[in-house]
């Protein structure tokens, strides 16, 4: 789950100039209505006033499945985070998790998506339920100083670099496939479809987008409910939920400000792009801090500016790139007006050309149906008790399962505590930060996070399959 849009990595395919900006901006916010409707239509999957499920026997039911199984899913949690493969790169993963699969019984699909997997597994009449993992790692290098930790190294915007599960989809994918054990453990107990969806390029790399564009909604049915998960620097054990927003969306922008160069010592002969670039940092924070509402969360960052060669050279040209965060949609389109309006004043101020600017429509918010949330939970509490926080606010992450969501599966996306309390409490008392994913210190503690992960996405499925 990025928490920031890869600095540079803006697809050609994706970018919105700004002529077009107002008007890609009316179609995704038509898009979102349009999804908002079929979700409350499709939510009426999860509108039963009670579950139907022994919960306390089923929870045993998993727990002794686990109790054979967990060995084999350590062993491939391990095996994936010391080999772990970057977007679009997950070939061996996908190999390992297909191979998975079909040793349950699952009809699998390779190559969805580029590198994606699909796996089917019909058990009668009854919806159909999909469950999400993604496949990939990060462009970094992990410092846990675990025996297994990764050493790998992949080739990244054409240099060499070190390939972590910085990210814990590497607990993920093993929480998959345990749960795929589980569900097929109790096939007698449940009747319908299940979709197990291993996804590519999480990572800013759109690989759900790539998925639907392939034709998975189309060649294998389109799902009556959707659930994903995802773990964090909570305690293990925990589980946290949230009906309606559950992660902000993603843009990314690259702005070009164009100058003309000139000796540092006479200014006066150049059009300063540094300046521009260094005045729009300031100023857009004007559009955060006076624009919208005080009350609704937005986010500009600006990560990276790249421009000179040398000290005493003015240049002729910089880039900014940074990324735009927001909970809502109106939110949303008033960040990216503003954006481009600063960066226009700021040119036009410095009697600059108009500056290049692009708005990468990278992900939209998770949006969690309501009903199929509250039905979920309700096992979720009967199952894990006080463990189960229903979480204020959305995460300021951001997650492309959302294009899933779009797409028209009403979904329950959840987090899941992955440290030792005790490691949490000890760092809280020193005043230490908790790694965090994407730290190259976050490490999981594998077994009673799998354990959590494999039991409340079990008893998520089985509560829909009844």
């Amino acid at each position: 789950m990025p928490p920031a849009a890869a600095i540079g990595n803006f697809p050609q395919e994706k970018r919105t100039t700004v002529p077009h900006i107002t008007a890609g901006l009316r179609r995704r916010a038509r898009r979102v209505r349009f999804a908002l409707a079929a979700i409350a239509v499709a939510g009426s999957l999860g509108c039963a006033p009670s579950f139907a499920l022994d919960v306390p026997a089923l929870k045993a039911q998993i727990g002794a499945v686990l109790d054979q199984s967990y060995p084999e899913l350590d062993a491939l949690y391990k095996d994936l985070h010391r080999h772990p493969e970057l977007s679009f790169q997950e070939i061996e993963t996908a190999r390992r998790l297909a191979a998975e699969m079909r040793r349950l019984g699952f009809e699998v699909t390779e190559g969805v998506g580029k590198t994606g997997i699909v796996a089917i597994l019909r058990n009668g009449p009854g919806p159909m339920v999909l469950v999400r993992t993604e496949l990939d790692a990060l462009p970094m290098e992990e410092k846990t100083g675990l025996p297994y930790a990764s050493r790998s190294k992949a080739v990244w915007n054409g240099k060499e670099t070190f390939v972590a599960h910085s990210c814990g989809h590497d607990i993920h994918m093993a929480a998959w496939v345990g749960t795929a054990k589980a569900l097929v453990a109790t096939k007698a107990q449940w009747h319908g479809t299940l979709m197990f969806v291993g996804q590519p390029a999480e990572e800013g790399g759109h690989g759900a987008r790539r998925m639907l564009e392939d034709g998975l909604f189309t060649r294998f049915g389109k799902p009556d409910a959707g659930f994903a998960l995802h773990v964090g620097p909570g305690p293990y054990g925990e589980i946290g939920y949230r009906p309606g927003v559950f992660s902000s969306s993603a843009d990314s922008l690259q702005i070009g400000f164009h100058g003309k160069g000139a000796h540092g010592s006479m200014p006066s002969a150049s059009i300063d792009p540094v300046v521009m670039a260094s005045r729009f940092v300031l100023d857009v924070q004007t559009v955060v801090s006076r624009e919208k509402d005080a009350g609704a969360f937005g986010v500009v960052t600006i990560g990276a500016i790249q421009g000179g060669t040398a000290a005493n050279i003015i240049p002729d040209n910089v880039v900014v790139r940074g990324t735009v965060r927001s909970y809502e949609e109106d939110v949303r389109r008033k960040l990216h007006a503003g954006i481009v309006r600063t960066a226009k004043a700021v040119a036009d101020m410095a009697g600059a050309p108009e500056p290049d600017i692009r708005i990468t429509d990278d992900y939209n918010a998770v949006i969690n149906d309501d009903a199929l949330t509250a039905r979920t939970a309700e096992v979720f509490q009967a199952a894990f008790g006080d463990k189960v926080k229903r979480r204020p606010t959305p995460t300021p992450a951001s997650e492309d399962y959302s294009d899933f969501v779009m797409a028209g599966v009403p979904s329950l996306y959840f987090g899941l505590g992955a440290l030792d309390p005790r490691d949490i409490a000890a760092a809280r008392k020193a005043g230490k930060p908790v790694p965090v994913n994407h730290s190259p210190f976050f490490a999981p503690v594998p077994e009673p996070t799998i354990r959590t992960a494999v039991e409340a996405m079990s008893l998520a499925v089985l509560n829909v399959l009844q």
